[in-house]
């Protein structure tokens, strides 16, 4: 799941080797973390949050179809 999620961040960014995601447990929810460069939190994020949002939703169904629970965290 994390290799999804850094390949689609990657996919939108200018500078895609900036791109990190850590993966933490906290709760039985796994928490992915998204660190990017200054200039691509725009991209990530989106008008009105909605390309995060698409991220987030996207993240959670297959999560969902493992059996897992998961949680993406955009941080600065």
């Amino acid at each position: 799941m994390k290799e999804l999620l850094t390949y689609i961040i990657q996919s939108l960014v200018d500078h895609p080797d900036q791109v990190t995601v850590d993966e933490r447990v906290s709760g039985g929810t796994t928490v992915f973390e998204v660190r990017v460069a200054d200039g691509d939190m725009g991209k990530v994020i989106g008008r009105k949050g909605r390309i995060v949002r698409q991220i987030r939703v996207l993240m959670k169904a297959v999560a969902q179809r493992q059996g897992q629970r998961i949680s993406v965290e955009i941080l600065d």
